[in-house]
């Protein structure tokens, strides 16, 4: 499990970044809960996820409405197969409208960066 944290601010909303390898939709649900078994991480406003599979893609909005499909549109650009990206909110009390998938966007591209 590789992990991001802090990495983008915005009108006191915070994001991280999170991934690990990933087969089917049983070890996604592993993972999430391996990740939400991180006191931060299961009290965040959102853990939006996708990863695409063999078998069909996987994507999870968890309130964001449409986050879950920008990670997954990157991850098809990218060809990244069987690998699950996590981008986590921590509401900050403001709208932050459509800057909010950009910002989804630049979290799953600073993962992909140093991704080995």
């Amino acid at each position: 499990m590789r992990i991001l944290e802090n990495i983008i601010s915005d009108r006191g909303s915070r994001y991280a970044v999170s991934g690990a390898p990933c087969r089917s939709e049983a070890e996604a649900k592993a993972f999430l809960k391996a990740l939400k078994r991180r006191k931060k991480f299961a009290r965040a406003t959102h853990n939006t996820w996708a990863c695409l599979t063999s078998d069909a893609p996987l994507k999870n909005d968890d309130g964001e409405a449409g986050a879950g499909m920008v990670i997954l549109r990157m991850l098809e650009r990218e060809a990244l197969q069987d690998h699950i990206i996590v981008v986590t909110r921590w509401y900050g009390g403001k709208h932050l409208g459509g800057d909010r998938f950009r910002h989804v966007a630049e979290a799953v591209r600073l993962y992909l960066k140093d991704l080995p």
